[in-house]
């Protein structure tokens, strides 16, 4: 059973509805996919309604993807098969929509500083809601031609040490791993790969991560060699996934071209 462990749409910084997701997700013969939207959701009730209708056999996992700070670096920890209606997880995500939304327009006002004109009102067109993120300060700085990519966009100005960005507010790792199991999941330490201190790996162990995504659009070889023997000394589940934010990569969309056999992840399959 192949599934994509890491799916987004526009509830947080996808470009995606919940519904174009699935549709794509089927029209890649996916049997199942993970929503897992930065600090909401949101998306999935929307997502797993639409998905009934169509009665295709796809399989829908809750998740979500925190985004935490451990020795100066941005830390993402995954939750899947999470209590999504959880009024606990309801009050944590309104706190972090509303502190996303702030550092969003602090940038925003960083940005106008330094002479790069952009309007809240703008970036706020292209959100859902209230959820502003890097991202789709980046798209606008796209569409004005301060920048050719959203990768330039963070190099140049909303990556950490860079003129626009602000600090973000965030749970730490310890913490976001037992919310995660405190709302009865599964919590995996998403693309660590991309961490240039390898030590926050065996921090998370040590704090009782469940597994790691060794499986990444941006992970080379030699890192999915790295990850999986961590995971096998370490006994702990091997999980992949697209990142999948909507973008052409190459000429076409990520979802589904990076995944996991879940067959192969008892704990998972279980669940299913």
């Amino acid at each position: 059973m192949i599934f994509d462990l890491h799916v987004h749409t526009n509830y947080s910084d996808g470009l995606f509805t919940p519904k174009e997701v699935i549709d794509l997700a089927i029209k890649k013969n996916l049997d199942g996919i993970a929503i897992t939207d930065h600090d909401t959701v949101d998306g999935i009730e929307t997502a797993i309604k639409y998905n009934n209708s169509l009665n295709k056999g796809l399989y829908i996992i809750p998740g979500i993807e925190f985004g935490c700070i451990h020795l100066n670096e941005e830390v993402h920890i995954l939750g899947y098969f999470i209590d999504y209606k959880s009024r606990e997880l309801a009050n944590l995500s309104n706190k972090l929509k509303e502190s996303r939304l702030n550092r969003g327009l602090k940038m925003i006002n960083k940005l106008n500083h330094i002479g790069i004109k952009i309007k809240k009102e703008e970036v706020k067109s292209l959100a859902n809601e209230n959820l502003i993120s890097r991202s789709h300060i980046a798209r606008v700085l796209v569409q004005k031609g301060y920048v050719k990519s959203i990768e330039e966009a963070f190099n140049l100005y909303l990556n950490r040490g860079q003129p626009g960005y602000v600090e973000k507010v965030a749970p730490n790792v310890k913490m976001t791993i037992n919310i995660i199991h405190n709302l009865g999941g599964i919590a995996v330490l998403a693309h660590p790969g991309l961490l240039k201190n390898k030590t926050i790996i065996k921090y998370c162990i040590n704090n009782n991560i469940d597994g790691i995504e060794a499986i990444h659009w941006k992970h080379k070889p030699e890192d999915i060699r790295y990850l999986l023997n961590i995971a096998e000394k370490n006994n702990l589940i091997i999980t992949g996934g697209s990142d999948c934010h909507g973008r052409l990569i190459n000429g076409d969309y990520l979802l589904g071209k990076y995944y996991i056999n879940i067959n192969n992840i008892p704990i998972m399959k279980g669940r299913i």
